[in-house]
Parts: C-alpha cells; sequence; structure tokens
C-alpha cells in the first residue's frame, strides 16, 4: 500500500520532472540545473537531493520517462491494427513515432540527439525502456518473416557473407542479448529499417531538410516510411 508520504514524494518528483524537461525544451540538456529547479520548486538547492542525487541522475530519469512515454505512443499506434498486417504495424509505428517527435522536438533531442557533454546514461536503467520502441519494429519483421511474408528489396550490410565468424557473432548478439536470437543478415536488414526511420524523422524534427521542403514535410516523411518498409521486405 502507498503512504502518503509516498505519494507525497511522487508528486515533488513528477514536479521535478516537469521542470526539467521545461529547462530542456527552453534551455538544453547540457545546460540542465539543479539549482535552478529548487528555486523554481520554492526550496533551498540543497532540498532537491533529497530527490534526486545529481544531475546525472535527474537526466536518466528524464530518458526513462522519455522513452516510455514514446513507446506507449507507438504500443497504442500499433495496437489498432490487425496483428497480420505486418507492413501496416510498422507505417503505424513509424507515424507515431514522428508525431511524438513533433510534439516534443527537445525530448526527441534528448532521446536520439547529440549525447550531453559528461552524462553517460546507465544502460541497466536507459535500455529497457529504450529499446522497446525498437522491438516492436523488429518484431514486426521477425513476425512477417515467419509468416513467409517478408520479401527485402535490399540486401544487408555489404560483404556480409563474407565477414568472419566472429563478426558475424557480434551481430547476432545485439538480437540475443535482447531475446529475440536471430541470423547476422536480419540483424542487419532491421538496423538498416531502425535507422533509416530514425534519420527520417529527426532530419524533420532538428530542420535539417530546410525551409524550401517545408511544405511537403508530411507527405516526403511518409514516402520514406513507405520506401523504408518496401526495402525491409512488408
Amino acid at each position: 500500500m502507498v503512504t502518503p508520504r509516498e505519494r507525497a514524494r511522487e508528486r515533488t518528483m513528477a514536479e521535478i520532472r516537469a521542470l526539467a524537461w521545461k529547462q530542456v525544451e527552453e534551455l538544453g540538456a547540457p545546460a540542465l540545473s539543479l539549482r535552478a529547479i529548487a528555486r523554481d520548486l520554492g526550496v533551498v538547492s540543497s532540498a532537491i537531493y533529497r530527490y534526486v542525487a545529481s544531475r546525472d541522475d535527474l537526466l536518466t530519469a528524464l530518458l526513462v520517462e522519455g522513452f516510455s512515454d514514446l513507446a506507449e505512443a507507438a504500443d497504442a499506434a500499433e495496437a489498432a491494427v490487425p496483428a497480420d498486417a505486418y507492413r501496416e504495424r510498422w507505417l503505424a509505428i513509424c507515424r507515431a513515432m514522428r508525431a511524438w517527435a513533433l510534439e516534443r522536438p527537445a525530448a526527441w533531442g534528448l532521446l536520439y540527439g547529440g549525447p550531453v557533454p559528461g552524462y553517460f546514461a546507465p544502460q541497466q536503467e536507459t535500455s529497457p525502456p529504450g529499446t522497446r520502441v525498437l522491438l516492436r519494429l523488429a518484431a514486426a519483421i521477425l513476425e512477417a518473416k515467419a509468416a513467409g511474408r517478408l520479401e527485402p528489396k535490399v540486401g544487408p550490410a555489404a560483404g556480409i557473407s563474407q565477414v568472419s565468424p566472429q563478426q558475424r557473432l557480434a551481430l547476432e548478439a545485439i538480437s540475443a542479448d535482447r531475446g529475440v536470437p536471430v541470423d547476422a543478415e536480419l540483424v542487419a536488414l532491421g538496423i538498416l529499417g531502425w535507422t533509416a526511420v530514425l534519420g527520417v524523422i529527426s532530419s524533420e524534427v532538428f530542420e535539417q531538410l530546410g525551409p524550401d521542403g517545408a511544405p511537403a514535410v508530411a507527405l516526403l516523411a511518409d514516402i520514406q516510411f513507405e520506401s523504408i518498409a518496401d526495402a525491409v521486405g512488408f
């Protein structure tokens, strides 16, 4: 049973995270300041350490929250599509990711932008929520392949058939570590699809296409998602 003290602590933590996200949106993640958050809370700077041990701990909490929120948006979009409609599942996840990123560009930047100087994310905390969307996209590929409905239009990484056994094992370990052991070719194909989707979204969020493409960015994004789905083999 949750005690009143625990509820009060969680409310304060939620307020701290909200203020931290505001800082990230206005100033960028490298400028995140516990002292400024304490000031906005109306408490002495030392009081903030009752809730977060350091700036790095707070950044980790933001990453976990951001990855989880993105994954929930993707899960909800995928759930609205029939399980055996593999291409549509893939596209639903891609579109949900883009919508989330456009609604929360600063959060997308924290999750998939450049590293925060001096901060190293603890993988044991950030990896489980951080790979949820990736694993949903991977599941669509794996299930389509198992159903005999995956016909990749591009090959995996050039020369992968000639790589050493050690290199193949290293590729296969990427998926095995996440409980979905598959061959190196399929790992390379999945990573190709994943990085292409991230590139499409990030190029729009970070305005890398310039102002000339602005009127057609939504159409361009959808064309690219469809093209990636074609390449992957849906």
